[in-house]
């Protein structure tokens, strides 16, 4: 393969842009963010092509972002390293900063919607009370996440979750609108937001967490 282009500087900017800041790269440390990948799930990246992607994963592999391994059924999955798993604050704030921007005309519905886990592991992580604890699945047009609060710590998942206390069903659009300022938080909750559940007081959390997050991402001041 060969060499990647390299800025060469005594900059800790440059430095992290020799090794991410490639067409595609980001985007797909976004969706690793999700959980393992394999080939075929990234390959979802609308226009990405195959070889071009095959090259950004080994170059995300010899720059220790990611690792293969092997997986069940005989498939190969990637998966963030320590070290990539590092880039979720950049990728919130690279959201946060995107949402204050003008979308182009004419612009694509991701082709999955792993593309929402880091973002929102990362607002729910700044806004969690240290002290919670909550099992729950997120379902945004039929995709499931595992959507786990371990005394504090948040993780976000793509797949079903294992015996969940609380169900958040919603719509990936208006999320994004409400990300972007172009609907309110509770036009959102009232039309967009159906929870469920075995335990309603792991609803109700759930429900204050994602309002806590969404604020957060939008930047307005906590309720």
């Amino acid at each position: 393969m060969a060499k990647p282009r390299r800025y060469r500087l005594l900059c800790p900017i440059a430095r992290a842009l020799d090794r991410v800041g490639d067409r595609w790269t980001l985007l797909i440390l976004r969706d690793l963010h999700a959980g393992p990948a394999r080939f075929s799930d990234l390959q979802t990246l609308p226009g990405i092509a195959s070889n071009l992607l095959t090259k950004r994963l080994r170059q995300l592999e010899e720059d220790g972002l990611i690792r293969r391994r092997d997986a069940e059924y005989g498939t190969t999955v990637y998966e963030l390293t320590d070290l990539g798993s590092r880039t979720g604050s950049l990728l919130f704030e690279l959201a946060m900063f995107g949402a204050e921007l003008t979308p182009e005309e004419e612009i694509m519905r991701p082709g999955n919607l792993r593309t929402i886990a880091v973002t929102l592991r990362v607002a729910c992580q700044r806004v969690v009370d240290p002290d919670m604890s909550l099992r729950a699945e997120l379902v945004v047009d039929g995709e499931r996440f595992a959507f786990t609060v371990d005394r504090g710590v948040v993780d976000v998942k793509a797949g079903k979750a294992s015996n969940p206390e609380a169900t958040l069903t919603t719509s990936y659009e208006p999320m994004i609108a409400v990300a972007d300022g172009q609907m309110s938080l509770d036009e959102f909750a009232a039309r967009h937001l159906e929870m469920s559940g075995s335990d309603p007081a792991q609803a109700h959390a759930l429900a204050e967490l994602m309002e806590s997050a969404m604020l957060r991402m939008t930047g307005a001041p906590a309720r």
